[in-house]
């Protein structure tokens, strides 16, 4: 017999609960193409096709499509857009693209002071650092031989990284929206929506009968 009503957590932990992630709508994971050889020895081009939307996330995705090296096809890729970016642009990624906002280039080819984005922390791992909407992070130093390089995160902190991580050229988009006024409650409701947030109301403000916290004076 249930003597107490489950509280916030325990409903989070039941994967039917209105608390699930909504990933049926979301477009894409974000991530650079595959590093291959072409990449490692020259360079390879692509064109922006479209600037989406991907609910869930605060920076827009960039659609952008390579021709396969070795078959007949298109690659399809969908970067994280850097700020600038357009529809019909070119984007080269490899160790001998110049240095434009949207190229991917390892982190060793980049001159100090320059500003970068969707940083690598191991070489092939798709991004990790600097991905949302607005953040940069910035080239610091590189060792005499080139196998290390100093970056400066959004939070201030310097790390140390690999020279043949890959980043992007320039800012994530999308910075900004967090100093538009909400105005009013509804649209926090429609906001957190997709990130499966609601109800968020604290543990002290409740009755006695609904959470441990509930109660007092």
């Amino acid at each position: 017999r249930v003597l107490f009503r489950s509280i916030r957590s325990q409903r989070k932990g039941n994967p039917k609960s209105i608390y699930k992630t909504h990933s049926m709508h979301r477009v894409a994971p974000a991530k650079f193409r595959p590093i291959d050889f072409v990449e490692r020895k020259g360079y390879i081009k692509g064109v922006v096709r479209e600037i989406v939307h991907d609910p869930g996330r605060g920076a827009p995705l960039a659609k952008v499509q390579f021709r396969d090296p070795h078959r007949f096809r298109m690659q399809t890729e969908y970067f994280l857009a850097a700020e600038g970016m357009y529809t019909g642009q070119y984007i080269y990624c490899g160790i001998k693209a110049k240095l434009t906002v949207g190229n991917v280039l390892p982190v060793n080819r980049i001159p100090e002071g320059t500003i970068i984005c969707n940083v690598e922390q191991y070489p092939g791992d798709n991004g990790q650092f600097a991905r949302a909407s607005g953040t940069y992070a910035l080239i610091i130093g590189h060792s005499d031989d080139g196998s290390k390089t100093r970056i400066k995160m959004p939070s201030g902190i310097k790390r140390t990284i690999k020279g043949d991580s890959r980043a992007m050229i320039g800012i994530i988009a999308g910075g900004g929206r967090n100093e538009k006024p909400i105005c009013k409650g509804g649209k926090v409701q429609h906001m957190r929506k997709p990130k499966r947030k609601k109800n968020m109301l604290c543990g002290v403000a409740m009755n006695p009968v609904e959470h441990p916290h509930g109660g007092g004076n």
